[in-house]
């Protein structure tokens, strides 16, 4: 294995960073992104309570914003409790967009990584086929170990190259996706909350 990443040339040492970042990100995403994380269920009943009954306090805000990023959403809409509906909704909406700015975290990373390693692989193919006229002008064609070190250096690259690409592409759409649907999910949580003055 060692011997093929050899073949491949100095580029491999970029796509193997690229897909060591790219595979940290993932993990990382994998983890920060599920719903119960992000959303737990049970905090909008225990907020909704608490508004209900008037028992809202600093302190209380305050553990609900280090809860979870919906428990940030609901801690900008309590601070704002006292002043009417316009003033929640508003502190709702900016936290709501800080706190879907962060879910985004290191995708434009991933989406970089996605991209340009195809391009890596595809210098590398170029700079194996320079290998290959450059062997040919001074030796000729007569002799085909000659020609099969940049050949095999093309092809390996551009594998390579497409190898981290396309899974990075795939994670990039996911988490992209599961970003709108946590969006969503966080709007309809802070009505809930906004329909608490409504009542």
């Amino acid at each position: 294995m060692f011997e093929l990443f050899k073949a491949g040339g100095p580029l491999m040492w970029i796509i193997l960073i690229c897909s060591l970042v790219a595979l940290t990100i993932v993990f990382e995403r994998l983890l920060t992104l599920r719903k119960k994380q992000v959303a737990p269920a049970s905090l909008r009943q225990q907020v909704l309570d608490l508004v209900r009954t008037g028992r809202v306090t600093k302190e209380k805000i305050d553990v609900i914003r280090q809860h979870s990023p919906l428990g940030a959403v609901f801690a900008s809409g309590l601070d704002n409790l006292p002043y009417g509906a316009d003033s929640m909704r508003e502190g709702l909406e900016e936290a709501g967009k800080q706190v879907v700015h962060r879910l985004g975290r290191y995708l434009n990373t991933l989406g970089t990584i996605a991209s340009i390693t195809p391009l890596i692989g595809l210098l590398g193919t170029v700079i194996g086929m320079i290998k290959v006229f450059t062997a040919i002008t001074a030796s000729g064609v007569g002799d085909p170990t000659v020609l099969s070190g940049g050949i095999s250096e093309a092809l390996i690259t551009t594998a390579a190259g497409l190898s981290v690409g396309i899974p990075c592409l795939m994670f990039y759409r996911h988490f992209r996706g599961r970003i709108n649907e946590l969006a969503v999910l966080l709007e309809e949580n802070a009505l809930a909350l906004l329909d608490t003055q409504k009542a």
